[in-house]
């Protein structure tokens, strides 16, 4: 008989994407910065999971650094620019195990470094969406989508949120087709359940 894998969450875990980190002003291109503190919460019970520090240097032109220390855990990571087809350049990690570039690190439950997703590998850890049937991951497609949308608006009176200002149509409107396509699968569900009650 075949051993059940259990697979940890990443989401349960800790987070460090470089792009946020960069938009929140924890990390700014040309400059070294910091050590600022950062923490984490959990997004359910808006409890705080982690705090520490974090700094970054990306004064280098080919090379730089981002160091991270949460209790025992001191690690610093290699940061690199690539340059972009329409000017400028994208900082990225340098994943300390598969030596790639990512913009996201992972450190899972139990974990005592931050690596990419891929150094980790499918059969220890999964995304939250990959333990959720269909029906789940839809409603969970939705309230991420609310969740991006809703800005200050009442999120009672919003099943769907209308555009926001500083969004282009193209990107609302894949958006909205995401959403219907959520609705599509739910309401198969509610069908498919009906006929089952009904006898059908």
């Amino acid at each position: 008989m075949a051993r059940a894998r259990q697979r940890a969450c990443l989401e349960q875990g800790l987070k460090l994407d470089l792009n946020r980190l960069a938009h929140q002003g924890f990390v700014r291109p040309g400059a070294k910065v910091g050590p600022y503190p950062i923490r984490w919460f959990n997004t359910y019970w808006e409890e705080e999971i982690a705090s520490g520090l974090i700094g970054a240097s990306m004064e280098g032109k080919y090379e730089g650094w981002f160091r991270i220390q949460i209790g025992q855990l001191d690690q610093t990571i290699i940061l690199v620019p690539k340059a972009r087809h329409f000017g400028g350049h994208q900082w990225y990690f340098v994943c300390p195990v598969m030596n790639r570039c990512c913009s996201v690190l992972w450190r899972p439950p139990g974990a005592a470094y931050f690596r990419s997703r891929q150094a980790w590998g499918s059969r220890r850890v999964a995304y939250a969406s990959q333990f959720l049937d269909s029906d789940n991951r839809a409603h969970r497609g939705k309230a991420k989508i609310k969740g991006r949308l809703i800005a200050d608006l009442d999120p009672d009176e919003w099943e769907l949120p209308p555009k926001p200002k500083w969004m282009r149509w193209e990107t609302y409107n894949r958006i909205v087709e995401r959403f219907d396509a959520y609705e599509e699968i739910l309401n198969g569900g509610i069908a498919e359940l009906m006929a089952k009650l009904l006898g059908k």
